[in-house]
């Protein structure tokens, strides 16, 4: 991978504590559908929208747009695609220094069906995103060093993933794990270098093997986790809220009611709210509730970047 020419400071205006996102960018191709497709079946869609996506690029979004200055460390193609998607971190104020390009691989895509309760399937095309090595991780430890918080996720090499934790432990800064997608157990050792393991149901019930129907069987899980290595687990529940398994305790936080539009980038607005507040000092109690009304606001809106709310429509919403 070789480095971006285009170097932008950390100026958001007014922004308190800093982020490093170490993640995917894609570019999302959202259709959307009276209803999710059954195998083998060709259903007609309504729109079709390309917009800026990929877990990292959102919750890096997410930190900035919330309250914190944002660095990312990723891979995106030599190519349209990729051009848009670093334009569209530098427009929210994020430093793309440490943002590479590939020679040889289109960047990553992902190809999403949302229906019209809101529900998605989402195929990922890796591309660029598999180019993102541990070489990386060590070339940018100044960066990582000047972090208060850093954000990892799993649609990069697992290689990548694990010196990312690694550096972040080492260093002394908050790590949080979103791990997304989730196939089945996390390396032990990983946990023990997070603070903060944020899966949902589904990759949760893929980490551990455990059945989650109900807020219960999510505190056997986030339990298990913990048991594992975990500092705390943050195990979401969609419109069922947070199950939060802490040094302090278990508990079940409810969402707050919205219609939903569209899920996409839910989770993540969740990540980089809770990342962005915990950067700024906030309180463990603070910085849940206020990504709860994050996440709550973006599934009121379609897409993924696009959804995201700013610091001061959430702090409208939760008055």
């Amino acid at each position: 991978m070789t480095q971006c020419s285009t170097q932008h400071p950390d100026t958001a205006t007014g922004a308190q504590g800093r982020v490093v996102v170490v993640g995917s960018l894609n570019m999302d191709l959202v259709a959307r559908v009276p209803r999710l497709p059954v195998a083998g079946e060709t259903l007609a869609g309504y729109t079709f929208t390309q917009v800026a996506g990929g877990k990292g690029g959102n919750q890096a979004v997410a930190a900035a747009r919330l309250g914190a200055g944002v660095a990312m460390i990723g891979c995106i193609g030599r190519d349209a695609n990729g051009a848009s998607l670093r334009a569209g971190l530098l427009a929210e104020g994020i430093d793309c220094a440490a943002l590479g390009e590939s020679a040889s691989a289109a960047t990553g895509v992902a190809l999403i069906v949302v229906d019209e309760a809101g529900r998605n399937s989402i195929v990922i095309v890796a591309g660029s995103n598999g180019a993102l090595t541990p070489e990386d991780i060590a070339r940018h430890e100044a960066l990582l060093g000047s972090a208060d918080v850093v954000v990892c996720q799993l649609e990069t090499p697992p290689e990548t993933v694990a010196a990312a934790l690694a550096a972040g432990r080492r260093l002394n800064k908050t790590v949080i794990l979103n791990p997304a997608p989730a196939t089945g157990p996390v390396p032990r050792e990983w946990l023990a270098l997070v603070d903060y393991l944020i899966p949902n149901e589904v990759e949760a019930a893929a980490l551990t093997g455990l059945p989650i129907g109900s807020p219960q069987e999510a505190a056997a899980a986030a339990a298990a986790l913990r048991e594992q290595g975990a500092r705390n687990v943050l195990i979401t529940l969609g419109a069922a809220g947070i199950l939060a398994a802490t040094e302090d305790g278990t508990m079940h936080l409810p969402a707050p009611k919205v219609t939903a539009v569209d899920t996409t980038a839910a989770g993540d607005t969740f990540i980089g709210a809770f990342a962005a507040e915990l950067a700024r000092r906030s309180s463990f109690d603070t910085a849940v509730r206020f990504a709860q009304h994050a996440a709550a606001i973006s599934v009121t809106r379609a897409g993924a970047q696009p959804s995201i709310p700013t610091r001061h429509e959430v702090q409208a919403f939760a008055v």
